[in-house]
């Protein structure tokens, strides 16, 4: 398979890519815009793998990313491109919204394009994995000290059925980012896949 990764150059997504080209026979193109979060140094060990290729190119250039779909070819994207950090969206919040929400619609747009030119078999294939986070879910119930030492006590754990209900501009623009791509296959029938 050939795997679009966007985001590869992130900490997550580093560890995603140096995964694929270490463990299996799949290739990957990174596509990273190397904005803070990005450090290409995380994949030197793998920088030189025939099966690896690097695509500097920002979420929110349709042009580039519509290239990038017909010069590679993938079967599949994961998508862990996004601004992350709760502190860094409250202080600056347009780029949560610009990269998280505008850039996966953009994303989404690109590739549904690409997937509607695909061949019956491939298309039938084809997936859109977009990484999520817990953090759509909210908060979980504060434990103070003494909580927390007592023995065998649980935390509740949030569900692919619990509501949604972002706390904070990061996981407000993830949440929206999940809908999109709900809505995509709702709407298109484009085949997604969602992980938190």
């Amino acid at each position: 398979m050939k795997i679009l990764v966007t985001g590869g150059a992130g900490f997550i997504g580093s560890a995603v890519v140096r995964h694929i080209i270490s463990n299996t026979q799949d290739s990957v193109i990174n596509v990273d815009e190397l904005t803070y979060a990005g450090n290409l140094e995380s994949l030197i060990s793998i920088s030189n793998n025939s099966r690896y290729t690097f695509e500097q190119v920002d979420i929110c250039d349709r042009v580039e990313l519509g290239r990038v779909f017909v010069q590679h070819q993938p079967d599949a994207v994961m998508h862990l491109a996004a601004e992350s950090h709760v502190d860094r969206s409250i202080t600056g919040p347009s780029d949560f919204i610009q990269t998280n929400i505008v850039g996966t619609y953009t994303l989404l747009e690109a590739a549904r394009h690409y997937w509607m030119q695909l061949n019956a078999e491939r298309k039938a294939a084809f997936r859109f994995h977009h990484i999520s986070t817990d953090e759509v879910y909210g908060d979980l119930p504060y434990q103070d000290e003494q909580e927390s030492q007592v023995v065998n006590q649980e935390l509740p754990l949030c569900t692919e059925t619990t509501s949604y209900a972002p706390r904070s501009p990061y996981s407000a623009s993830k949440a929206s980012s999940d809908h999109l791509v709900r809505a995509w296959l709702r709407t298109y029938g484009f085949p997604m896949i969602i992980t938190k």
